[in-house]
């Protein structure tokens, strides 16, 4: 018999935690065991009540970490590569802040390193056994059954979605719909079970945990009904685009129907209460930082351009910011002086042959980006938000994809969601998947999200992943 704990995704995010704390907890304990006897120490109840405070310590600081590398983000605790890279870096940051306070701080008040050694290594192993787990627990035990309500573009797409994820929440089951030309065909590899009318008894005998509205129309009539009859037997109910929103991170702009009202950010963090004066100071203080770096580095960065290409260190150039006003962006100065002749705004491409040597590297490491923080401290950006675009561009981009301009109902910023999630835009399609993001970020911002962005930025930067 095949036991099923199925969780939503909230629930998988706390059980992630809840072990995580164990494991790491039980990590100190065993390094304080391996420090008393290599040491000589009796290990004991009263050893361990003389360094209660280790425990909170290595504790808190692992799951901060593990945190900001993304160890609670479902789609990437699926993913093998991801989490062992996550993993390793929440590793390599332990023992890098250790020994800068081991450097700099007085030897009464660091821990001992080999607590902090073996704390490292026991905490990657045991986490890594218990993330395998984890792994093998979403693909059977954990998964929800689900069934799709519409077999059209909007439920085909999502199925191919749910299919591809690998440790998706959701096992989909098969779909339900009333166009009689699908009974009994097969949509995106997954059955039509029937019709709405069928719904309830498939709830019942199937073990149907979820249903899934993917139709672009009002739900009203026996649907209605079917949907109302399937949740009173103890099945959630999700729109497409919400569902959507869970295993993608964007915003399905193209399939939202009638059913927009809950895809789209008519009402966000940025517009009530004190984020906006929290989100400030944030971006206060990361500009103070940011500057005072580029005042330290600016005169290698300006000899290093003019004996590769001759030219200004900096540049200017005209973007569409929050409401649609426009504003004068400052940037170091990464392509050839004059590179669009024409006087016409072109999309920047990968390998651009406008790009000099320096400013491939200042690229990279988002370094050409760094004078964008005198306009974060004049008010025109933020820090994180949807990258400014051009008004050429923009006034494109408004008649093809939908919803565009939501993207300005908040400042643009250096950093963005859909820049760590899809990088840079070299075309119309690019810039329909990034208005996807850019609108969910919208919609679910808050100052983790941004602290979030912020970092996966840093180690772009650091691991040269700019462009």
């Amino acid at each position: 018999m095949n036991i099923r704990l199925p969780l939503k995704p909230t629930e998988r995010r706390l059980l992630l935690l809840t072990i995580d704390l164990l494991v790491v907890a039980l990590a100190v304990l065993a390094s304080l065991a391996l420090w008393a006897v290599r040491g000589g120490y009796e290990f004991g109840v009263a050893f361990i009540r003389a360094r209660v405070q280790w425990f909170p310590l290595l504790v808190l600081f692992w799951v901060a970490m593990a945190t900001l590398n993304g160890l609670y983000d479902l789609r990437r605790a699926a993913d093998v590569r991801a989490t062992a890279f996550a993993l390793l870096r929440v590793t390599a940051s332990e023992l890098g802040v250790y020994v800068i306070f081991y450097l700099f701080s007085p030897p009464a008040r660091v821990l001992p390193r080999g607590i902090v050694l073996y704390h490292a290594l026991l905490s990657l192993s045991l986490a890594t056994l218990w993330r395998a787990a984890y792994r093998s627990l979403s693909r059977s035990t954990l998964q929800r059954r689900a069934v799709i309500a519409g077999g059209g573009r909007a439920g085909r797409i999502l199925a191919t979605r749910m299919l591809a994820e690998s440790g998706s929440s959701y096992s989909l089951v098969g779909f339900v719909d009333d166009d009689p030309a699908k009974e009994a065909m097969s949509i995106a590899g997954s059955p039509v079970l029937g019709t709405s009318r069928d719904l309830p008894d498939l709830v019942r005998a199937l073990d149907i945990d979820t249903v899934v509205l993917a139709v672009t129309y009002d739900v009203q009539g026996q649907l209605c009904r079917a949907l109302l009859a399937s949740q009173e037997q103890g099945a959630d109910i999700i729109p497409m685009p919400v569902l959507y929103e869970e295993l993608t991170g964007r915003v399905p702009i193209e399939h939202v129907g009638d059913n927009w009202l809950v895809a789209l950010p008519l009402e966000h963090a940025a517009a009530r209460g004190f984020f906006p004066i929290l989100k400030r100071g944030f971006d206060i203080a990361v500009s103070i930082v940011g500057l005072t770096l580029l005042a330290i580095l600016l005169p290698l960065i300006a000899v290093a351009q003019h004996l590769d290409c001759p030219g200004p260190v900096f540049y200017r150039q005209e973007r569409v910011g929050r409401a649609g006003r426009t504003f004068r962006v400052f940037k170091l100065r990464s392509m050839i002086p004059n590179a669009e002749k024409a006087g016409e705004a072109v999309w920047a491409q990968e390998r651009d042959p406008r790009i000099t040597r320096v400013g491939r590297f200042l690229r990279a490491t988002h370094l050409d980006e760094f004078p964008q923080f005198i306009n974060i401290l004049k008010g025109d950006m933020s820090v994180v938000g949807p990258r400014p675009e051009r008004p050429a561009f923009v006034a494109e981009l408004e008649k093809q994809v939908p919803f565009y301009r939501l993207r300005h109902a908040v400042k643009p910023g250096m950093a963005g969601w859909a820049l760590v999630n899809y990088g840079y835009s070299s075309s119309i399609e690019d810039a329909m998947i990034k208005v996807q993001y850019d609108l969910y970020y919208i919609k679910h911002q808050s100052l983790y999200l941004d602290v979030v962005i912020l970092f996966r930025t840093l180690l772009d930067m650091v691991t040269l992943g700019g462009r």
